[in-house]
């Protein structure tokens, strides 16, 4: 019996990185499966104004200031790539492989940036700091680690996304920062009149994102991923967080007669091969309908799990809505 990671280890295995998986069946103290999510409320279109601004409170509490508008930014997650990309600016270097995607860069102009190295978990301060930037962007559960490395030298923006509000909120600030406040406001716009006219017309259809690299996989929540707090919205959608002990067996995916699926590979290491191929070696996998149906869409990871930005969540946005009609 299968069972998914914890909501710390889907940050590591977002970012190609083995956390420990949780194997094994189990029942969780927080809501039943069963349990359908509340009706979401309608997504507004109308965009504020964004006021350009050399300190702000961001979308999650941090202060944010600087002497002034940034020019040289590194980025060390996807969700700093794909908000540049939203207004128009190239990051001075980054360590992550979004901007070779065609709705991106695409991979001759992604290849003109520089890539930190260190990986994901660990990039290396003194590459970060050979670049003069006025700002570094991390992911505050994962880098945060770095501040006081980097502190007096340039200043570091800790985010921690959730969903897909966060995001908007962030490109928001950025935009403020950056002085990009209209391509930030044409962005959001975007954004929200896609989504709004998604959830117009949502499908009927039980849909699930799941995401890992081989029989240990997770199960993407709406309270913890930005793409999946897009999904109730537009689909039925019963997947509720469990917590950091909790998790959600292949049996309980097979009850709720899920019709299409959205997967995630995650490569590192020497593991290669799709995952749903490899799920395919348990017997339950080929009784969902949606595997049974061939309703099984293997998505790219850089965008669906790692973008997490208005340009990543359109593109999720667009290929979900074709697949749930």
């Amino acid at each position: 019996m299968l069972r998914s990671p914890s909501r710390n280890v889907r940050t590591w295995i977002t970012a190609l990185v083995v956390g420990s998986v949780l194997v094994g069946c189990g029942s969780s103290s927080e809501e039943p499966a069963s349990d359908k999510a509340r009706p979401a409320p309608k997504t507004q279109v109308t965009v504020e104004p964004i006021k350009a601004a050399t300190k702000l409170t961001d979308t999650n509490g941090a202060k944010i200031a600087l002497k002034k508008k940034p020019e040289r930014i590194v980025c060390l997650f996807a969700l700093c790539d794909d908000i540049l990309t939203e207004l128009g600016i190239v990051p001075t270097a980054t360590n992550s492989a979004l901007l070779a995607h065609p709705g991106f860069l695409g991979e001759t102009k992604a290849k003109e940036v520089d890539v930190i190295p260190g990986g994901f978990i660990a990039p290396e301060v003194e590459a970060i700091l050979s670049h003069k930037p006025d700002l570094v962007v991390g992911l505050g559960d994962t880098h945060g680690k770095l501040a006081p490395a980097l502190k007096g030298a340039t200043t570091f923006w800790a985010m921690q996304p959730e969903t897909w509000e966060d995001s908007v909120g962030y490109l928001r600030d950025v935009a403020a920062l950056t002085g990009r406040t209209a391509e930030g406001e044409k962005a959001e716009k975007t954004f929200r009149t896609k989504l709004a006219a998604a959830e117009e017309a949502p499908s009927d259809k039980t849909a699930l994102i799941i995401y890992g690299s081989d029989e240990n996989f997770g199960v993407a929540t709406p309270e913890s991923d930005v793409a999946a707090s897009l999904f109730p919205k537009v689909a039925d959608y019963p997947w509720k967080s469990r917590g950091v002990e909790g998790s959600y067996s292949l049996e309980e995916i097979l009850a709720k007669d899920v019709d299409v699926l959205f997967v995630e590979t995650l490569s590192f290491g020497d593991a290669d091969g799709k995952l749903s191929e490899k799920l395919a070696e348990n017997p339950l996998w080929g009784k969902i309908p949606a595997v049974r149906n061939g309703d099984v869409h293997e998505v790219n990871s850089e965008v669906w799990a790692k973008g997490r930005g208005t340009r990543s969540l359109g593109m999720v946005l667009d290929e979900a809505t074709a697949a749930l009609r």
